[in-house]
């Protein structure tokens, strides 16, 4: 069922989104519950009245466009782990808690989804270290598996974006060392590929964007400023010839398909506030007038 009747301009798949949020994080003066939401086109910002939960930092974000976005795992005080996945409704913004969050407590997962089927929570580190998992959310029940075949290797720190109807994507991160892997999980079967070409450079600490049936952006890591472009359903791959302002690490992202993607916050020399956006087609970047509410990383990204 297509909700409002609205298509984005891109992927057949894919729902206009009516906003983008970021959720959470941390800098030296702790971590928030903080959720941060830019209205679509207008890019106006505001705060939710409640937020998460409770005050967690590198968590992972999908959405289900136009219905509701979600807030998983990361940690709490104490860098205590949790398997707690908040849920934001629209138009509302009312937040409920999954009765059935992550099936472990885990940090530094990347989020992808495929609208109105599923959300994916993939890899990441649990009490164990790090981890394959990817734990799947059924839309509209927000009932949960676990698929059979998880990410090629055991990682953390790594990026999701989204082609709806086709596949989902893992790219990045850090398995001992930062890797280029792009992993592929083809919809509706979940079957896994990975990439032949996989990112420019080796980094972690990165976050993914999509233009659903256009491409998906994986951008920002340690030090690094690049914003590698895959386009589908080819998944080639070019760097675009302007990255983020600056080479962050744990940064946010989300995108409203066939407008504009973001990427926000994350730190480098010191926490930052700024918002880049990326129009698309042409993936020209300005930077927003009015960033996150509080400088901070490990925000989660995701629209509704």
């Amino acid at each position: 069922m297509i909700l409002l009747g609205i298509l984005a301009a891109s992927g057949a798949g894919s729902i206009s989104a009516l906003a983008g949020y970021f959720a959470g994080g941390s800098n030296s003066g702790g971590r928030y519950s903080t959720v941060d939401k830019f209205a679509y086109p207008s890019d106006t910002r505001s705060t939710l009245a409640t937020g998460l939960a409770s005050a967690t930092n590198y968590l992972s974000g999908m959405s289900n466009n136009s219905v509701a976005g979600y807030a998983a795992g990361g940690e709490v005080t104490g860098n205590i782990k949790v398997t707690t996945v908040d849920k934001f409704s629209s138009p509302s913004d009312s937040r409920t808690t999954l009765g059935t969050g992550l099936s472990a407590a885990r940090v530094y997962s990347n989020g992808f989804y495929n609208q109105a089927v599923a959300g994916y929570i993939a890899s990441g580190v649990e009490a164990g270290g790090f981890v394959t998992t990817v734990d799947k959310f059924a839309f509209p029940a927000d009932s949960r598996t676990t698929l059979a075949t998880g990410v090629s290797t055991a990682i953390y720190w790594s990026a999701g974006f989204s082609n709806s109807g086709v596949a989902g994507y893992s790219a990045g991160g850090n398995t001992g060392s930062y890797t280029t892997n792009v992993d592929k999980f083809a919809y509706p079967a979940d079957t896994r590929t990975t990439l032949a070409t996989g990112l420019a450079s080796a980094t972690g600490g990165l976050a993914g964007m999509s233009n659903e049936g256009v491409a998906g952006y994986a951008g920002g890591g340690v030090a690094i400023t690049t914003v590698n472009k895959f386009a589908f359903p080819s998944d080639t791959r070019t760097t675009l010839a302007t990255g983020l302002t600056y080479g962050v690490y744990a940064v946010g992202a989300n995108a409203n398909s066939g407008t504009a993607g973001y990427f926000a916050g994350g730190y480098r020399s010191g926490w930052k506030d700024t918002v880049d956006k990326f129009a698309f087609p042409s993936d020209s970047r300005t930077t927003l007038g009015t960033g996150l509410s509080i400088a901070r990383e490990g925000a989660a990204g995701f629209q509704i």
